[in-house]
């Protein structure tokens, strides 16, 4: 969404809420002062909604089919109900393109508004909408506050400090984030920063993590949630290890259902002994109702069916795999829904995308120079994309590259000394209203 688009969005947004105060105005003073009322607020509203219109012309797809639930009529919003000034598509079209503080400010509006958060055909629509818009998370501090670097609005801080713990994320989704206690290992938290629910998992284990009993960690942890639906999956993997031992080829996964609040338990035997960097285990990549992790040997993707506890290895394209890149670096991110690998050299990012999962058929979408930021690349990260953009980070500083005019910002850069880099602790993140039950 470009950023004029944006602002005619927050002018209608913030008309309405202007439209709504003079309706509230005007039956207050109607007793005492009928000519003000009648003449002077009925002005001010007409001059609002004729600047509204040729905005909702142009921005808003109509018709849309609007279940019963939100039925003007019933709950009129700006004046006379038999005459309502906006249709309820209208409305519901403009709401669920606000920003997610903005929609719980105008929950005080009216009652029908203070319930749409928890409904799911509005969920459904507003997490539709706002899953296109591709923002980056990082911890910049030792506390539990977190940086988020949008395209658009720039950089903005939220903080953590309503799980009453100190954590460090372990997994990103659909605006859900998967977070680990630091003090207490084993306590793990899936929470939705922009609504401030949460939810504490059941432990995974038994017996608490001792060293004479470290077998069965966490190598991979994933988090599954489609922004469509309720529920959600937590996936931790890794190999079996007894103590004093290496790993005996036993691939141990556990599996957290939301649903049914239990953890399930499989082990698979799988053929080779896997490896992963620090980016592959945090850059897992939920499409295809799978969990996606690139093996640090570049011979494929390792894919988890999160509803099936089925194993699978995805192909990568023939010039990166088995060592075809060259010593390039590559990545696995999404792209608006499929998967994506990036291929970094010294002068080029180039941009693969799956564009048939079935016959695993990979194409070129992108290729970018980095000749102007050549100093960088060495240390330069690839977090998140979308069609329009891609973020990346080094070890101070957050970079977005535009895609369609071909031009490099600095969005981000960490002031004063701060021990970790950047890339190690970021991740891709969207603002959905998806709820944690």
């Amino acid at each position: 969404m470009t950023s004029s688009t944006l602002k005619q969005i927050r002018l209608i947004s913030s008309s309405i809420s202007a439209i709504s105060l003079l309706t509230n105005l005007k039956s207050s003073l109607h007793s005492s002062h009928p000519d003000l009322t009648n003449g002077l607020i009925k002005k001010k509203k007409h001059k609002l909604v004729s600047k509204l219109r040729p905005f909702l012309i142009k921005f808003i797809p109509l018709p849309l089919k609007i279940p019963p639930f939100f039925t003007i009529s019933s709950n009129p919003l700006m004046g006379n109900p038999k005459v309502p000034l906006f249709p309820d598509e209208v409305i519901l079209q403009i709401l669920a393109r606000l920003p997610v503080k903005s929609l719980f400010k105008f929950k005080s509006v009216c009652k029908a508004w203070c319930l749409l958060p928890s409904d799911s055909y509005f969920i459904t629509l507003f997490n539709q909408l706002s899953v296109k818009d591709q923002t980056l998370v990082a911890e910049v501090s030792d506390t539990s506050s977190l940086i988020c670097v949008d395209n658009v609005k720039g950089v903005s801080e939220f903080s953590l400090e309503f799980l009453r713990d100190r954590v460090r994320i372990r997994a990103s989704c659909n605006g859900l984030l998967c977070c680990a206690s630091v003090p207490e290992k084993g306590v793990y938290y899936v929470c939705n920063p922009s609504t401030r629910e949460f939810r504490i998992l059941p432990r995974s284990r038994e017996r608490p993590v001792t060293r004479f009993y470290p077998d069965g960690e966490a190598t991979l942890v994933g988090l599954a949630c489609d922004a469509s639906k309720r529920g959600f999956y937590v996936v931790m993997a890794g190999y079996h290890r007894s103590f004093g031992h290496r790993p005996d080829g036993s691939f141990i996964c556990l599996v957290f259902d939301s649903e049914s609040n239990k953890w399930r338990k499989f082990v698979s035997a799988l053929e080779d002994c896997f490896s992963f960097s620090h980016m592959s285990k945090n850059q897992v990549v939920f499409v295809e109702k799978k969990l996606h992790w690139l093996m640090s040997g570049l011979c494929y993707v390792l894919a988890l069916d999160v509803e099936h506890d089925v194993w699978s290895k995805v192909s990568l394209p023939d010039e990166i795999r088995c060592g075809g890149g060259g010593g390039n670096r590559v990545y696995l991110l999404e792209l608006d829904g499929f998967l994506s690998v990036i291929q970094l050299s010294d002068v080029w990012m180039k941009i693969w995308k799956m564009r048939d999962y079935e016959s695993e058929n990979w194409c070129v979408v992108d290729s970018i120079s980095l000749r102007c930021i050549k100093g960088l690349v060495p240390g330069i990260f690839p977090i998140c994309q979308s069609g329009e953009y891609v973020f990346l980070a080094t070890h101070k500083q957050v970079l977005v590259y535009q895609r369609r005019s071909k031009l490099w910002k600095e969005m981000f850069s960490v002031k004063g000394s701060y021990s970790l880099p950047l890339w190690f602790s970021a991740h891709a993140f969207r603002s959905t209203i998806v709820p944690c039950d």
